[in-house]
Parts: structure tokens; C-alpha cells; sequence
């Protein structure tokens, strides 16, 4: 549930039915570990598709759903137990489905602005009803607002940086937005998607 959230509010979930399993990013190399065999990684829309649909081996589970304590598979399971672990903020701060999601809603929050000229402020209160379905409080605008500025000068200075960060993923970036105001805004967009608003589902 938590990265469909993340690929919805992205605008990257593909909204298609039914079909064969997926195989969306995963650790290089790990299946070779494990199994001696391949692991053939989805192109396109697949990558995208609900983790209903995500391909699982029960001998090397999907790294990504393993740190949240998904169940094996190997019994019924009636009640899923409370995840909150350090490996599940790792997972989300760097794992390559939930940074391109974050590169994505920045896209989207650079772009589908009321108007090309929007503020920061105007986004960031886009950025709280897309996430999290509230407007943000005066606090909350502050504190995103001095992260944005911090990290629109590092990435001003360092552009290696900001394409290193906006090169995550597959889906195709908006050429023709500003690199570090994308990188900027891509960091803004994944602490948002780190909040444990958005995160936990009671």
C-alpha cells in the first residue's frame, strides 16, 4: 500500500487490471546470490504497476517488501503485525521506486502548478493535499521552505549531483525544467513522502 501510494500520488501508477506478475527494481545480482539464476527487470509502465502484481520468489522475497515484514506466503496470514524498523527508512530514503516517485511528484509539482509562476509556498501547499489530503500548517511551510533553499544552493553549486539524483529510474524526466530546482524540489517531495502521515496506515 505504501509504494502504490507513492507511485499514485507521483502520477507513475499505472492504473491497468489484471495481467502477468511484475518485476520492478531490485539489488543487482541478488537472485544470482541466491538461486544462481537471472533476474530480468521490467521495462516501462510495468515497473509501475500495484504491488499486488509484483512478482515474489519465495526463496529471495522482493528486498523492498521484506523490510516492511510482508508475509511469506508460506501460511495464511490473518493480521499483518506493525512494521517500524530503521531498514523500512532506508528502504524508503533510497530505494529507486520511492526516489523516482519522488522525482516524479516534483515534475508534477513543477509543472501542474495554478500557474508557471507559482510560489513555493502555493507548491509546497500542493504537495501536502497530494500527499497527505491536508493544507500545511505556517510551521510545517517554514521548515520545508528553508530545506528548499538549502538544497537549491548545494545543487546550484553541484550539478553532477542533481543529475546523479534526477538519473534515478526510467521514467523520463522533464528536459526542459531547471536541474537543480528539479533536484531541489525532488528532496522536498521525498521527505513528504517520508512523513509518518503518509507512511503509517492504521
Amino acid at each position: 500500500m505504501i509504494r502504490d501510494s507513492a507511485l499514485a500520488v507521483s502520477g507513475l501508477l499505472t492504473e491497468r487490471l489484471g495481467g502477468p506478475s511484475v518485476k520492478p527494481y531490485q539489488p543487482a545480482g541478488l537472485w544470482k546470490e541466491m538461486r544462481n539464476d537471472a533476474y530480468e527487470q521490467d521495462q516501462g509502465a510495468d515497473l509501475y504497476r500495484r504491488s499486488l502484481y509484483v512478482y515474489r520468489k519465495r526463496s529471495v522475497p522482493p528486498p523492498g517488501l521484506n523490510a516492511f515484514d510482508a508475509p511469506d506466503r508460506e501460511t495464511s496470514c490473518v493480521r499483518r503485525q506493525r512494521t517500524n524498523t530503521p531498514l523500512k527508512a532506508l528502504v524508503t530514503l533510497n530505494d529507486p521506486t520511492y526516489v523516482e516517485a519522488a522525482r516524479a511528484l516534483a515534475q508534477r509539482l513543477l509543472t501542474e502548478s495554478v500557474s508557471a509562476a507559482a510560489s513555493s509556498k502555493v507548491r509546497i501547499a500542493r504537495a501536502f493535499r497530494l500527499t497527505l489530503a491536508r493544507d500545511p500548517k505556517p510551521p510545517e511551510i517554514d521548515a520545508l521552505l528553508r530545506l528548499l533553499h538549502r538544497q537549491q544552493a548545494l545543487y546550484a553549486q553541484n550539478n553532477d549531483a542533481a543529475v546523479k539524483l534526477l538519473s534515478i529510474g526510467e521514467s523520463p524526466r522533464n528536459e526542459r525544467l531547471d536541474i537543480a530546482e528539479h533536484a531541489a524540489w525532488t528532496v522536498v517531495a521525498n521527505v513528504l513522502l517520508n512523513m509518518d502521515e503518509f507512511l503509517s496506515k492504521e
